[in-house]
């Protein structure tokens, strides 16, 4: 069972296949909408929005930007430093919350909590199917809703009606979530109560028109409407790949990949991920280092112009849903080969530092150059980028690597 959200952070520990497939599920329909209610209950299910956000190249940002939150299980203070590089890249003003730190902090919290919960709640929805028995669960808000309190360890069928209308979350900042058990002793296990009862009232219609328990728009089953579908993609996928981001990609429209990957690499947390990736490397942070990092998708009209500049027969198949990675062994190589500045100053080049690693997704996404770089003592095809930057030249070197779908950072030096 994947991790429980924190009622206070919002934020996920492990993101998990169903959870993902869910949200990628959305991707290839992007909503303009004017209010947050435009789209309602299992509209959800299917299309992605932003109240307010109408273009397509925001809308598009802002997704890979949720998207990169969700799937790779991101903090909400990177969310916002996306999201401010969004909104002022794009120009997008009069959005909600605009012009004060509260209403920032508040409009950023909101964006990200409510995907990542419905996200997870969806995905849950999917797994919870093989389960006979659901267990209510109250997540520990910090501000109870005295009705969702009432059901905490409320059992039932997981055909009861009652899950239609309130699985959660059902309001703005629900953190409450269910359980599956296969017996009475599995519930008891998670926390049930066999004992309790739903009211012969539980169906009641407030003066507000809602189901008692329900906030407007919230009365439905987040991924109950697509859970089939999510359950056969999450199951394409056996055991996560080295990088959750890079799964399920294929099933986005092919006509969006590029745009969603060229939004993902110039978010400003994947700069910075890959930055501290190389200090975690270089051995200035004590942080543990992935043996490998993602730089985002290779998109079809990217891997059309990439494969233009490498000989026909060295390239291995359509380079489409292949990523841009950096592995822990190729860092090191970089380090030792590249790392020391008299040596480098002797080539012309200068050495090589932990920060220019956060300069690949601009070198990868606006090169002045691609060129074929042979082929590395292995036999890998080699590709070269070349990007001039604040007066110097960056010449990455990536190698195609078939079994892994990626094109892996082989080296990394700049010219002055």
């Amino acid at each position: 069972m994947p991790d429980q959200p924190s009622a206070l952070t919002g934020q996920f520990r492990k993101p998990f296949k169903a959870q993902v497939a869910f949200f990628r599920g959305k991707l290839g329909n992007l909503v303009p909408t004017e209010r947050w209610d435009d789209l309602t209950h299992a509209d959800h299910d299917t299309a992605f929005m932003v109240a307010g956000a109408q273009k397509a190249d925001l809308l598009t940002d802002l997704a890979a930007a949720v998207d990169r939150a969700i799937a790779e299980g991101k903090g909400l203070e990177a969310f916002r430093q996306d999201f401010r590089s969004i909104v002022e890249k794009r120009g997008w003003h009069g959005w909600t919350g605009e012009g004060s730190v509260g209403g920032e902090a508040w409009r950023t919290r909101t964006i990200y909590r409510t995907n990542a919960r419905v996200s997870y709640a969806a995905g849950r929805f999917a797994q919870l199917q093989v389960f006979p028995l659901w267990v209510y669960r109250h997540g520990a808000s910090e501000h109870a809703r005295p009705i969702h309190l009432s059901w905490d360890g409320l059992v039932l069928p997981k055909e009861h009606e009652f899950w239609t209308i309130f699985y959660p979350p059902s309001d703005w900042g629900c953190s409450c979530y269910v359980v599956g058990a296969r017996n009475e002793r599995g519930v008891r296990r998670l926390g049930g109560d066999l004992d309790k009862k739903l009211p012969d009232d539980w169906k009641k219609i407030m003066p507000n028109g809602l189901p008692a328990g329900a906030g407007k728009g919230w009365d439905y089953a987040p991924g109950a409407s697509v859970a089939p579908i999510v359950t056969a993609t999450a199951e394409k996928v056996r055991h996560w790949d080295y990088q959750i981001g890079k799964a399920f990609m294929d099933d986005i429209p092919a006509g969006s990949r590029d745009d969603f990957a060229r939004s993902y690499r110039s978010l400003p947390s994947v700069a910075d991920d890959a930055r501290r990736y190389a200090q975690r490397v270089w051995g200035q942070s004590e942080a543990a280092i992935e043996p490998l990092r993602t730089l985002g998708l290779v998109g079809p009209r990217q891997a059309w112009g990439l494969q233009q500049h490498l000989p026909a027969e060295q390239v291995p198949g359509a380079l489409d849903s292949f990523d841009f990675s950096l592995a822990e062994y190729d860092v090191r190589h970089v380090m030792s080969g590249h790392g020391n500045d008299a040596t480098e100053r002797q080539r012309g080049q200068r050495g090589i530092l932990p920060a220019d690693f956060g300069m690949l997704s601009s070198v990868i996404e606006h090169p002045d150059a691609i060129e074929d770089g042979g082929l590395s003592n292995i036999g890998e095809q080699l590709v070269r980028y070349v990007k001039r930057i604040n007066g110097e030249t960056y010449v990455a070197v990536f190698a195609i690597r078939r079994k892994r779908r990626t094109l892996a950072l082989k080296t990394l030096f700049v010219r002055i």
